[in-house]
């Protein structure tokens, strides 16, 4: 099962991974992103273990951001790969067949590029609107471009899940669920916020509310 709430951990001085998880946790995120971009391999595999044992003490699934040697060395939950990492199909070959595997898309081609993989379980279209959490931003996508592109995906018989990603805001939940969408991704939203676990309940109330006026 796809979660509709995708809550990604970032790279922050202060917060340290396994603390933003417990934090979404304790707002009932069932999802958890570990994105790490600046740390050596013996430490990203620390960071892993400290934000799995946060995972696990919750019952959240634990999905390892661009490193399939990691998840599948803690046998994680999940990877997630960027349009810059290993395929899938590579991809698989280490994390095993049991594993899930989400991909990340900017277009359709992107999204068809997965669905031929055979591999991918879901996928994180996007960006919305320009976010700060991401260098080297693909083209933005807006409303419109969820609206079209998976229209054209739909139609041509594809049911994978579909998560927005990318300056996703509150507000911005039931016009995307709206547009076909099976859920979000969030990152800086929750992990900036005052009371990071109350952020995350409200999106996962407004995301059940969406889902059940569909």
């Amino acid at each position: 099962m796809i979660s509709r709430l995708h809550y990604i951990t970032q790279d922050l001085t202060h917060i340290p991974h396994w603390e933003q998880a417990q934090r979404a946790c304790e707002g009932s995120a069932d999802w958890v992103q570990l994105r790490v971009k600046t740390q050596e391999e013996s430490q990203w595999l620390e960071t892993a273990l400290r934000t799995q044992e946060v995972c696990k003490s919750f019952g959240a699934k634990l999905i390892v951001n661009d490193n399939p040697h990691i998840a599948a060395k803690i046998q994680s939950e999940g990877l997630h790969l960027g349009k810059q990492d290993m395929s899938p199909l590579e991809a698989r070959q280490i994390v095993g067949e049991k594993m899930i595997i989400g991909g990340t898309a900017n277009t359709l081609q992107d999204m068809l590029k997965h669905v031929a993989s055979g591999t991918v379980q879901y996928i994180g279209l996007g960006p919305l609107r320009f976010t700060d959490t991401k260098k080297n931003l693909s083209p933005i996508v807006g409303l419109e471009g969820y609206k079209r592109i998976l229209s054209q995906f739909r139609t041509l018989g594809h049911n994978l899940p579909v998560v927005g990603i990318g300056g996703v805001k509150a507000d911005d939940i039931e016009a995307l669920l709206e547009v076909g969408l099976h859920g979000v991704a969030v990152s800086s939203l929750v992990n900036l916020a005052e009371n990071p676990s109350a952020v995350t309940q409200e999106l996962l109330s407004l995301l059940n509310l969406a889902v059940s006026e569909k």
